[in-house]
């Protein structure tokens, strides 16, 4: 019997009669190569599977992040004042700032979670991290093009190669190369590679946070932390805090979501490679 417990990892207990069950005595033409009878999953197979049986959100996370971006649509939409000088366009801030935010988070969450597979080699680590990175992408695709609307109607263009915008997308290429590289890279070697892209990724974070404080960009001051003239009125920073919040909530739902299917996939993976074991080597 083979029980893939919670954690993915594989547990085997094969005997001859099980691998005689499991394997047809018939030849298919390719030598030693033997047929494989299949067989409905049901606990009494040779391979049976304890999957988790909770959810991937519990209920609590997930009536919270409901809550919360539910306020937060609410208070961008139609309680927090416009701005004087932008318009109403200046509402994207209150979705543009919190993914960048979100994203930033991401990248340390990540990089963490691969150095601590790196020296515990716990699975759960690297499904974590893989969840986390992929999330980098996401969110930071969605700053980039809410500031890409924004910056059309406030600067008149799409897009400019300034500090700040540059390395924002560097943080883009840096996690598409992060997932080419996870699939391209052999088994033994993938946790190392995810590594060292991920810490190329924590050293941009700061590059990207302080870019319009080093240089002089077309990108605007800090309205935060950014002199004595930054800040924010009173509605709008509490707006400010609510979507900051709903998106953090959102980004836990969905790491964990791609966290339990990445698991999953683990678990595939490792069935296969028991089958393929018991039928082409043993």
């Amino acid at each position: 019997m083979l029980y893939i417990l919670s954690n993915g990892d594989p547990l085997p207990f094969h005997s001859r009669a099980e691998k005689r069950d499991r394997v047809g005595g018939k030849k298919n033409g390719l030598g030693n190569v033997y047929r494989q009878t299949h067989k409905p999953m049901t606990p009494k197979s040779p391979i049976a599977l304890r999957l988790p049986d909770d959810p991937a959100i519990p209920a609590w996370l997930l009536a919270l992040a409901i809550l919360s971006m539910t306020a937060a649509q609410y208070l961008t939409f139609s309680w927090v004042s416009t701005e004087a000088t932008m318009g109403i366009i200046q509402r994207i801030f209150y979705l543009h700032v919190p993914a960048a935010m979100v994203a930033f988070c991401a990248v340390f969450a990540g990089g963490v979670a691969s150095l601590r597979y790196l020296a515990t080699a716990d699975p759960r680590y690297d499904d974590f991290a893989a969840a986390a990175n992929e999330s980098v992408l996401v969110f930071s695709v969605i700053n980039i093009s809410l500031g890409s609307l924004w910056g059309r109607r406030v600067w008149g263009i799409w897009w400019t190669w300034d500090a700040r915008l540059t390395t924002s997308l560097l943080l883009v290429l840096i996690y598409c190369a992060y997932f080419l590289l996870r699939k391209a890279a052999p088994i033994e070697q993938r946790a190392v590679t995810s590594a060292v892209v991920c810490l190329f990724g924590m050293v941009d974070v700061p590059l990207i946070y302080l870019s319009n404080r080093l240089f002089r960009t077309q990108h605007p001051a800090p309205v935060l932390a950014g002199g004595a003239d930054s800040g924010l009125e009173r509605d709008m920073l509490i707006t400010f805090i609510v979507c900051n919040v709903s998106m953090f909530l959102f980004w836990c739902c969905l790491v964990r979501v791609r966290q339990r299917i990445q698991r999953l996939e683990r678990t595939v993976a490792a069935l296969n490679l028991v089958e393929y074991e018991e039928i082409y080597v043993r």
